[in-house]
């Protein structure tokens, strides 16, 4: 398993990663706590939302913010990013605000960002939908000519996110079939986080996850998934490889699903305390605030200021989501296609005429009263 930083902090030389990393300054590894901290910030007042019945539900990404920053920040502005539905760091990354996430979960809107502008696919909730999906968007940019060519600006990668549960889906093993065969610019990101809801991992794969592409003749690595600069690293080698034309890969990032699955699991019917008290010592903020102490980058008042910062996200959230109205159901029959579409439109009218009949009784207990 690659990795650079230790649970205390220490960092580790790496022969093959380091010179990836060299151009990082104090201030880039500052920029990912923050990132790591706001998150965080977000993801516990989402979790509150949800139980005040503002959401209605939330997956939370607790402990697995240096996976997703790691890999969020390895990537090219036109590299596309195809998510499961616990991205939230690879969303913030990628300039998604949390605002519009936490949409999602409400029911307001479908994705709420802009696809293409952003590079980022919507959620998505089937358990590896998404992988056929990147392998084919990878497939069109290879026919495009936008891989191999050398030009920095123009060669692109396609970086496919799922854990360790859609891993045994066999839409994953599709996917590997056709990125191998094709030779497809896509990296296969998977964020082991130890439980698939109540499944641990030892019974989803008798083998090391990084394992399981090998067969198809996709290259894999394993790497510590709350190790921020390994993430970065190992991330930043593997799309650059896709880019050049190199094929697909596959990460496997060991990390550590600190809350529930969603809001409506309890994990303390399945899982034990002490593994979760194992892998809180191994936290991937706590862990870069002990390195940048190491090497006397980071302070008090800059932890602060970063609390602080995550504070007044988590109450822009709060309001955010507490002023938004219910949504109009017709809405999902919006956005459904690119052009009109006749079906649609027929059933959009059928819904019409169903939510007639509530207003029809509405005016008929009025005309009672």
């Amino acid at each position: 398993m690659v990795q650079l930083l230790a649970p205390d902090g220490t960092r580790t030389p790496h022969d093959e990663f380091d010179p990836v990393l060299a151009h990082l300054s104090a201030e880039d590894l500052r920029g990912f706590y923050r990132d790591m901290v706001m998150i965080r910030a977000a993801d516990l007042e989402a979790t509150a939302l949800q139980r005040q019945g503002q959401l209605g539900l939330w997956a939370s990404a607790l402990g697995q913010e240096g996976a997703q920053i790691g890999i969020g920040h390895a990537s090219r502005p036109q590299d596309y990013f195809v998510p499961t539905y616990r991205e939230h760091g690879v969303a913030w990354a990628r300039g998604i605000e949390p605002m519009t996430l936490l949409e999602l979960f409400r029911g307001i809107s479908h994705c709420g960002w802009d696809p293409h502008g952003l590079r980022t696919h919507p959620y998505m909730i089937v358990l590896g939908a998404q992988t056929p999906h990147a392998v084919g968007y990878a497939m069109g940019i290879q026919r495009d000519g936008a891989v191999g060519t050398g030009d920095l600006e123009t060669d692109t990668a396609v970086l496919a996110l799922f854990g360790d549960g859609t891993s045994s889906e066999g839409e994953v093993s599709e996917s590997f079939t056709f990125a191998a065969s094709f030779q497809a610019p896509v990296v296969f990101y998977t964020q082991n986080n130890q439980w698939a809801i109540s499944v641990p991992a030892s019974v989803q794969s008798r083998v090391p996850l990084a394992q399981r592409s090998r067969g198809w003749g996709i290259p894999s690595v394993r790497v510590d998934g709350n190790d921020v600069l390994a993430c970065l690293a190992v991330g930043r080698i593997a799309l650059d490889a896709a880019r050049a034309g190199e094929g697909p890969r596959f990460i496997e990032a060991l990390t550590y699903r600190m809350a529930a699955h969603t809001t409506s699991d309890d994990p303390t019917r399945y899982r034990p305390r002490a593994e979760e008290e194992e892998w809180a010592a191994k936290d991937p903020i706590a862990r870069l605030r002990l390195h940048l102490a190491q090497i006397d980058e980071i302070d008090e008042a800059f932890t602060t200021a970063c609390d602080e910062e995550g504070h007044e996200l988590a109450m822009r959230l709060h309001h955010h989501i507490h002023a938004m109205p219910d949504p109009d159901p017709r809405e999902l029959f919006e956005h459904v296609y690119a052009e009109p579409h006749p079906l649609v439109a027929a059933e959009r009218a059928a819904y019409d005429d169903y939510l007639a009949q509530f207003e029809d009784e509405a005016q008929d207990q009025e005309g009672v009263r």
